[in-house]
Protein backbone atom coordinates (compact mmCIF):
# COMPACT_ATOMS: atom_id res chain seq x y z
CA UNK A 1 0.00 0.00 0.00
CA UNK A 2 1.00 3.73 -1.33
CA UNK A 3 2.57 5.39 2.21
CA UNK A 4 0.02 8.18 3.66
CA UNK A 5 1.57 11.62 3.76
CA UNK A 6 0.12 14.62 5.35
CA UNK A 7 1.79 17.78 4.66
CA UNK A 8 0.62 20.78 6.70
CA UNK A 9 0.82 24.47 6.12
CA UNK A 10 -0.62 27.87 6.24
CA UNK A 11 -2.83 29.66 3.67
CA UNK A 12 -0.14 29.70 0.95
CA UNK A 13 0.15 25.72 1.12
CA UNK A 14 -1.45 25.59 -2.44
CA UNK A 15 2.36 26.89 -4.14
CA UNK A 16 3.14 23.40 -2.90
CA UNK A 17 0.45 21.77 -5.18
CA UNK A 18 3.09 20.62 -8.01
CA UNK A 19 5.85 19.42 -4.84
CA UNK A 20 2.38 17.41 -3.58
CA UNK A 21 1.59 16.09 -7.42
CA UNK A 22 5.41 15.29 -7.71
CA UNK A 23 5.59 13.04 -4.66
CA UNK A 24 2.27 11.38 -5.15
CA UNK A 25 3.82 10.04 -8.90
CA UNK A 26 6.59 8.69 -6.04
CA UNK A 27 3.51 6.60 -4.76
CA UNK A 28 2.96 8.44 -1.47
CA UNK A 29 -0.95 8.88 -0.93
CA UNK A 30 -1.06 12.70 -0.35
CA UNK A 31 -3.39 14.36 1.75
CA UNK A 32 -2.70 18.21 2.67
CA UNK A 33 -3.72 20.27 5.72
CA UNK A 34 -4.23 23.90 5.57
CA UNK A 35 -5.53 27.54 6.71
CA UNK A 36 -6.08 28.40 3.14
CA UNK A 37 -9.21 27.45 0.49
CA UNK A 38 -9.64 23.81 -0.52
CA UNK A 39 -10.49 25.15 -3.93
CA UNK A 40 -6.69 24.53 -5.80
CA UNK A 41 -6.05 21.65 -4.11
CA UNK A 42 -9.59 19.35 -5.23
CA UNK A 43 -8.51 20.33 -8.80
CA UNK A 44 -5.55 18.76 -8.84
CA UNK A 45 -7.49 15.84 -6.91
CA UNK A 46 -5.93 16.37 -3.81
CA UNK A 47 -7.56 15.76 -0.69
CA UNK A 48 -7.46 18.40 1.77
CA UNK A 49 -8.71 19.32 5.51
CA UNK A 50 -8.78 22.58 6.71
CA UNK A 51 -8.11 24.00 10.16
CA UNK A 52 -7.47 27.33 11.49
CA UNK A 53 -5.13 29.99 13.08
CA UNK A 54 -4.22 33.35 13.45
CA UNK A 55 -0.45 34.09 12.11
CA UNK A 56 -0.26 37.28 13.67
CA UNK A 57 -1.44 36.35 17.63
CA UNK A 58 1.00 34.26 19.48
CA UNK A 59 -1.21 34.16 22.65
CA UNK A 60 -2.67 30.93 24.32
CA UNK A 61 -5.43 30.50 21.60
CA UNK A 62 -2.99 28.61 19.76
CA UNK A 63 -3.97 24.98 21.77
CA UNK A 64 -7.01 24.97 20.25
CA UNK A 65 -5.67 24.63 16.97
CA UNK A 66 -3.00 21.67 18.53
CA UNK A 67 -5.99 20.10 19.01
CA UNK A 68 -7.47 20.52 16.16
CA UNK A 69 -4.21 19.27 14.32
CA UNK A 70 -4.50 15.91 16.79
CA UNK A 71 -8.21 15.35 16.00
CA UNK A 72 -6.95 15.41 11.99
CA UNK A 73 -4.31 13.62 12.21
CA UNK A 74 -6.46 10.53 14.44
CA UNK A 75 -8.93 11.01 11.42
CA UNK A 76 -6.60 10.40 8.27
CA UNK A 77 -4.00 8.13 9.90
CA UNK A 78 -0.63 9.32 8.20
CA UNK A 79 2.16 7.05 7.91
CA UNK A 80 4.18 10.34 7.52
CA UNK A 81 3.71 14.18 8.56
CA UNK A 82 5.67 17.01 6.93
CA UNK A 83 5.23 20.85 8.10
CA UNK A 84 6.08 23.72 6.18
CA UNK A 85 5.88 27.36 7.95
CA UNK A 86 6.42 28.92 11.23
CA UNK A 87 3.61 28.17 13.39
CA UNK A 88 2.66 24.76 11.89
CA UNK A 89 6.46 23.63 12.59
CA UNK A 90 5.83 24.10 15.91
CA UNK A 91 2.42 22.70 16.63
CA UNK A 92 2.21 19.36 14.46
CA UNK A 93 4.96 18.07 16.79
CA UNK A 94 3.18 18.98 19.60
CA UNK A 95 0.08 17.44 18.66
CA UNK A 96 1.82 14.30 17.12
CA UNK A 97 3.70 13.90 20.23
CA UNK A 98 5.54 10.88 18.53
CA UNK A 99 2.48 8.88 17.83
CA UNK A 100 2.92 9.53 14.35
CA UNK A 101 6.99 10.68 12.48
CA UNK A 102 6.86 14.81 11.45
CA UNK A 103 9.81 15.78 9.91
CA UNK A 104 9.78 20.10 9.62
CA UNK A 105 10.86 22.52 6.98
CA UNK A 106 12.27 25.47 8.57
CA UNK A 107 11.22 27.94 5.48
CA UNK A 108 12.94 31.01 6.86
CA UNK A 109 13.15 32.63 10.35
CA UNK A 110 10.44 35.40 10.18
CA UNK A 111 9.71 38.69 11.74
CA UNK A 112 10.57 37.21 15.33
CA UNK A 113 14.21 37.05 14.07
CA UNK A 114 14.04 40.04 11.38
CA UNK A 115 12.77 42.70 13.63
CA UNK A 116 14.27 44.78 16.13
CA UNK A 117 11.10 45.16 17.73
CA UNK A 118 10.96 45.33 21.85
CA UNK A 119 8.31 42.28 20.94
CA UNK A 120 10.44 40.27 18.33
CA UNK A 121 12.69 40.50 21.02
CA UNK A 122 11.05 38.99 23.39
CA UNK A 123 9.58 36.60 21.65
CA UNK A 124 13.02 35.18 20.57
CA UNK A 125 13.82 32.90 24.16
CA UNK A 126 10.15 31.91 23.63
CA UNK A 127 10.24 30.79 20.34
CA UNK A 128 14.11 29.36 20.59
CA UNK A 129 12.59 27.13 23.71
CA UNK A 130 9.40 25.75 21.53
CA UNK A 131 11.77 24.61 18.78
CA UNK A 132 14.14 22.60 21.17
CA UNK A 133 10.87 21.53 22.79
CA UNK A 134 9.12 19.92 19.77
CA UNK A 135 12.35 18.44 18.39
CA UNK A 136 11.76 15.97 20.81
CA UNK A 137 8.78 14.65 18.87
CA UNK A 138 10.34 15.50 15.16
CA UNK A 139 11.94 12.49 13.50
CA UNK A 140 14.08 14.97 11.24
CA UNK A 141 14.09 18.77 10.50
CA UNK A 142 15.21 20.20 6.73
CA UNK A 143 16.49 23.33 6.17
CA UNK A 144 16.07 25.63 3.56
CA UNK A 145 19.41 27.60 3.38
CA UNK A 146 22.64 26.88 5.35
CA UNK A 147 22.27 29.96 7.88
CA UNK A 148 18.86 28.76 9.44
CA UNK A 149 20.79 25.28 10.01
CA UNK A 150 23.82 26.70 11.54
CA UNK A 151 21.48 29.04 13.38
CA UNK A 152 19.18 26.00 14.98
CA UNK A 153 22.84 23.82 15.27
CA UNK A 154 24.80 26.73 17.31
CA UNK A 155 22.09 27.04 19.88
CA UNK A 156 20.87 23.13 20.08
CA UNK A 157 17.64 23.50 19.13
CA UNK A 158 17.42 20.38 16.65
CA UNK A 159 18.64 16.58 18.26
CA UNK A 160 22.20 15.79 17.04
CA UNK A 161 21.90 14.31 13.76
CA UNK A 162 18.77 15.14 12.50
CA UNK A 163 18.93 18.21 10.34
CA UNK A 164 19.50 18.42 6.82
CA UNK A 165 19.58 20.73 4.10
CA UNK A 166 17.03 20.86 1.24
CA UNK A 167 17.05 24.04 -1.04
CA UNK A 168 13.17 24.90 -1.25
CA UNK A 169 10.42 23.60 -2.21
CA UNK A 170 11.12 23.21 -6.19
CA UNK A 171 10.15 25.17 -8.94
CA UNK A 172 7.93 23.12 -11.67
CA UNK A 173 10.56 24.46 -14.50
CA UNK A 174 8.46 23.35 -17.34
CA UNK A 175 5.32 24.54 -15.91
CA UNK A 176 6.87 27.89 -15.59
CA UNK A 177 8.00 27.89 -19.23
CA UNK A 178 4.65 27.09 -20.44
CA UNK A 179 2.83 29.76 -18.27
CA UNK A 180 5.43 32.29 -20.59
CA UNK A 181 4.94 30.77 -23.77
CA UNK A 182 0.69 30.98 -22.89
CA UNK A 183 1.09 34.62 -21.84
CA UNK A 184 0.44 37.40 -23.92
CA UNK A 185 3.05 39.40 -25.16
CA UNK A 186 5.37 41.91 -23.08
CA UNK A 187 3.88 44.98 -24.96
CA UNK A 188 0.43 44.00 -24.40
CA UNK A 189 1.10 43.33 -20.80
CA UNK A 190 2.49 46.72 -20.83
CA UNK A 191 -0.12 48.26 -22.72
CA UNK A 192 -3.00 47.05 -20.12
CA UNK A 193 -0.99 47.95 -16.98
CA UNK A 194 -0.58 51.67 -19.02
CA UNK A 195 2.98 51.76 -19.15
CA UNK A 196 4.74 53.03 -21.89
CA UNK A 197 6.99 50.63 -23.91
CA UNK A 198 10.19 52.51 -23.36
CA UNK A 199 9.26 51.96 -19.89
CA UNK A 200 12.25 50.47 -17.49
CA UNK A 201 9.81 48.11 -15.77
CA UNK A 202 11.08 47.14 -11.65
CA UNK A 203 9.18 44.22 -10.73
CA UNK A 204 8.52 43.34 -7.07
CA UNK A 205 6.61 40.01 -5.87
CA UNK A 206 5.76 39.20 -2.21
CA UNK A 207 3.64 40.56 0.56
CA UNK A 208 3.32 44.10 0.74
CA UNK A 209 4.41 44.43 3.90
CA UNK A 210 7.23 46.38 6.01
CA UNK A 211 9.19 43.70 6.88
CA UNK A 212 9.63 42.84 2.88
CA UNK A 213 11.38 45.89 3.06
CA UNK A 214 8.61 48.36 0.63
CA UNK A 215 9.19 51.10 2.48
CA UNK A 216 12.81 50.73 1.56
CA UNK A 217 11.89 50.33 -2.01
CA UNK A 218 9.52 53.35 -2.42
CA UNK A 219 12.17 55.44 -0.31
CA UNK A 220 14.59 54.58 -3.08
CA UNK A 221 12.39 55.86 -6.00
CA UNK A 222 13.39 59.78 -6.11
CA UNK A 223 16.87 58.50 -6.51
CA UNK A 224 15.93 56.34 -8.86
CA UNK A 225 13.99 58.75 -11.30
CA UNK A 226 16.83 60.82 -10.86
CA UNK A 227 19.00 59.23 -13.12
CA UNK A 228 16.43 56.63 -14.83
CA UNK A 229 13.56 59.09 -15.50
CA UNK A 230 11.74 56.37 -17.47
CA UNK A 231 11.72 53.72 -14.17
CA UNK A 232 8.58 52.21 -13.33
CA UNK A 233 7.97 50.27 -10.11
CA UNK A 234 5.01 47.63 -10.30
CA UNK A 235 4.21 46.09 -7.48
CA UNK A 236 2.57 42.40 -6.99
CA UNK A 237 1.20 40.65 -4.22
CA UNK A 238 -1.90 41.68 -0.98
CA UNK A 239 -1.36 44.26 1.51
CA UNK A 240 -5.02 44.22 2.77
CA UNK A 241 -4.60 40.65 4.35
CA UNK A 242 -1.46 41.69 6.40
CA UNK A 243 -2.84 42.95 9.51
CA UNK A 244 -0.25 45.32 11.38
CA UNK A 245 2.53 44.73 8.89
CA UNK A 246 0.77 46.00 5.88
CA UNK A 247 1.90 48.81 3.91
CA UNK A 248 -0.44 51.77 3.72
CA UNK A 249 -1.85 52.08 0.23
CA UNK A 250 -1.57 55.91 0.51
CA UNK A 251 2.13 55.41 1.34
CA UNK A 252 2.24 53.49 -2.14
CA UNK A 253 -0.05 55.63 -3.85
CA UNK A 254 2.10 59.25 -3.20
CA UNK A 255 4.58 57.74 -5.74
CA UNK A 256 1.89 56.91 -8.47
CA UNK A 257 2.29 56.98 -11.64
CA UNK A 258 5.84 55.64 -11.10
CA UNK A 259 4.27 52.80 -8.67
CA UNK A 260 1.87 50.45 -9.06
CA UNK A 261 0.48 48.15 -7.07
CA UNK A 262 -1.30 45.28 -8.57
CA UNK A 263 -2.33 43.30 -5.00
CA UNK A 264 -2.57 39.64 -5.93
CA UNK A 265 -2.39 38.14 -9.53
CA UNK A 266 -2.25 34.43 -10.69
CA UNK A 267 0.05 35.64 -13.84
CA UNK A 268 3.55 36.17 -12.25
CA UNK A 269 5.25 34.78 -15.26
CA UNK A 270 3.54 36.78 -17.60
CA UNK A 271 4.52 39.63 -15.34
CA UNK A 272 7.94 38.72 -14.76
CA UNK A 273 8.09 38.60 -19.01
CA UNK A 274 7.22 41.93 -19.02
CA UNK A 275 10.13 43.31 -16.78
CA UNK A 276 13.22 44.30 -16.88
CA UNK A 277 14.88 43.77 -13.45
CA UNK A 278 13.46 41.99 -10.39
CA UNK A 279 13.86 43.48 -7.11
CA UNK A 280 13.64 42.28 -3.33
CA UNK A 281 14.39 44.32 -0.33
CA UNK A 282 13.28 42.02 2.20
CA UNK A 283 14.13 42.30 5.68
CA UNK A 284 13.06 38.78 6.56
CA UNK A 285 14.99 35.84 7.24
CA UNK A 286 13.81 34.07 4.53
CA UNK A 287 14.00 29.98 3.27
CA UNK A 288 14.86 30.06 -0.17
CA UNK A 289 12.22 32.77 -1.67
CA UNK A 290 10.38 31.31 -4.40
CA UNK A 291 9.73 34.64 -6.36
CA UNK A 292 13.99 34.51 -6.52
CA UNK A 293 13.50 31.69 -8.16
CA UNK A 294 10.60 32.66 -10.81
CA UNK A 295 12.30 35.72 -11.26
CA UNK A 296 15.70 33.88 -12.15
CA UNK A 297 13.84 31.41 -14.68
CA UNK A 298 12.48 34.70 -16.26
CA UNK A 299 15.86 35.88 -16.91
CA UNK A 300 15.51 38.76 -14.72
CA UNK A 301 19.09 40.71 -12.66
CA UNK A 302 17.50 40.71 -9.49
CA UNK A 303 18.66 43.03 -7.09
CA UNK A 304 17.76 41.79 -3.46
CA UNK A 305 18.39 42.35 0.25
CA UNK A 306 22.02 40.44 1.79
CA UNK A 307 19.85 38.23 4.08
CA UNK A 308 19.27 34.97 4.74
CA UNK A 309 18.21 32.70 1.73
CA UNK A 310 18.48 35.69 -0.64
CA UNK A 311 21.90 35.14 -0.33
CA UNK A 312 21.44 31.04 -1.52
CA UNK A 313 19.82 32.26 -4.92
CA UNK A 314 21.98 35.57 -5.69
CA UNK A 315 25.61 36.04 -5.67
CA UNK A 316 26.80 39.58 -5.42
CA UNK A 317 28.01 40.74 -8.90
CA UNK A 318 27.16 37.12 -10.79
CA UNK A 319 23.59 37.16 -11.12
CA UNK A 320 22.50 40.01 -9.38
CA UNK A 321 23.21 42.40 -6.42
CA UNK A 322 23.05 42.00 -3.11
CA UNK A 323 22.63 44.93 -0.75
CA UNK A 324 22.26 45.74 2.94
CA UNK A 325 18.27 45.94 4.33
CA UNK A 326 17.19 49.28 5.11
CA UNK A 327 19.29 50.86 2.55
CA UNK A 328 17.54 52.88 0.49
CA UNK A 329 20.31 54.59 -1.32
CA UNK A 330 22.47 51.24 -1.95
CA UNK A 331 19.14 49.56 -3.05
CA UNK A 332 19.25 52.61 -5.61
CA UNK A 333 22.31 52.43 -6.81
CA UNK A 334 22.02 48.43 -7.77
CA UNK A 335 18.65 49.43 -9.71
CA UNK A 336 20.41 52.12 -11.65
CA UNK A 337 23.51 49.75 -12.31
CA UNK A 338 21.40 47.09 -13.50
CA UNK A 339 19.11 49.51 -15.96
CA UNK A 340 22.22 51.53 -17.14
CA UNK A 341 23.62 48.44 -18.26
CA UNK A 342 21.27 46.27 -20.19
CA UNK A 343 23.93 43.84 -21.25
CA UNK A 344 25.51 43.16 -18.52
CA UNK A 345 22.06 42.38 -16.97
CA UNK A 346 20.97 40.39 -19.64
CA UNK A 347 24.26 37.87 -18.83
CA UNK A 348 23.03 38.08 -15.17
CA UNK A 349 19.78 36.96 -15.49
CA UNK A 350 21.10 33.73 -18.11
CA UNK A 351 22.99 33.04 -15.53
CA UNK A 352 19.88 32.75 -12.89
CA UNK A 353 18.07 30.74 -15.62
CA UNK A 354 20.86 28.37 -15.74
CA UNK A 355 21.49 28.45 -11.95
CA UNK A 356 17.71 27.86 -10.89
CA UNK A 357 17.44 24.44 -13.58
CA UNK A 358 20.31 23.01 -12.10
CA UNK A 359 19.96 23.89 -7.98
CA UNK A 360 16.48 24.09 -7.78
CA UNK A 361 14.45 22.18 -9.96
CA UNK A 362 11.14 20.41 -9.14
CA UNK A 363 12.60 16.74 -9.43
CA UNK A 364 16.12 17.09 -7.53
CA UNK A 365 14.17 18.55 -4.37
CA UNK A 366 11.34 16.26 -4.37
CA UNK A 367 13.91 13.19 -5.21
CA UNK A 368 15.46 14.04 -1.81
CA UNK A 369 12.42 14.76 -0.05
CA UNK A 370 11.53 11.20 -0.78
CA UNK A 371 14.49 9.67 0.06
CA UNK A 372 13.73 11.20 3.44
CA UNK A 373 10.51 10.04 3.97
CA UNK A 374 11.54 6.18 2.76
CA UNK A 375 14.26 6.64 5.41
CA UNK A 376 11.52 7.76 7.94
CA UNK A 377 9.63 5.29 7.33
CA UNK A 378 11.92 2.64 7.26
CA UNK A 379 13.16 3.61 11.24
CA UNK A 380 9.39 3.78 11.53
CA UNK A 381 8.91 0.14 10.82
CA UNK A 382 11.89 -0.92 12.78
CA UNK A 383 9.80 0.59 16.00
CA UNK A 384 12.31 3.34 16.32
CA UNK A 385 10.54 6.46 16.06
CA UNK A 386 12.58 8.45 18.85
CA UNK A 387 15.87 8.11 16.96
CA UNK A 388 16.37 11.40 14.48
CA UNK A 389 16.41 9.92 11.05
CA UNK A 390 19.08 12.61 9.14
CA UNK A 391 18.06 14.24 5.47
CA UNK A 392 21.13 12.21 3.74
CA UNK A 393 22.27 14.84 1.53
CA UNK A 394 25.99 15.07 0.95
CA UNK A 395 26.37 13.10 -2.10
CA UNK A 396 24.11 15.66 -3.85
CA UNK A 397 25.90 18.67 -1.90
CA UNK A 398 28.41 17.28 -3.77
CA UNK A 399 27.29 17.48 -7.12
CA UNK A 400 25.87 21.01 -6.83
CA UNK A 401 27.56 23.23 -8.97
CA UNK A 402 29.07 26.33 -7.64
CA UNK A 403 27.39 29.88 -8.87
CA UNK A 404 29.72 31.27 -11.11
CA UNK A 405 30.91 28.29 -12.51
CA UNK A 406 33.03 26.29 -9.82
CA UNK A 407 32.48 23.58 -7.65
CA UNK A 408 31.80 23.76 -4.27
Amino acid sequence: MNPHLVCVGGEDHALRIPFLMSLREKGFRVTAVSSGSEAAFLRHGIPHRQYGFDRFSSGTGQWATVKTIRKLMSELRPDVVQSFDTKPNLLTPLAARGKFPVIRTINGLGWTFSSLEPRALALRPIFCGLQGLVSFWTAATVFQNRDDQAFFERYRLIRRGSGGLIRGSGIDVDAFAMARHLAPPAMKMREDLGLDQSAEVIVFVGRLTRQKGIPTLLKAIPRILSKRPNARVVLVGPWESEGPFAVDKAEIDRYAPNVIALGPRRDVPALLGMADMFAFPTEYREGIPRVLLEAGLAGLPIVASRMPGCNDVVQDGWNGYLVPPHDADGLASRIIDVLSDRERGKLMGSRSVELVREQFSLPWVVDQYSDLYKNVLSAKSHGDLARPVSPILLEKDAAEPEMGGVRR
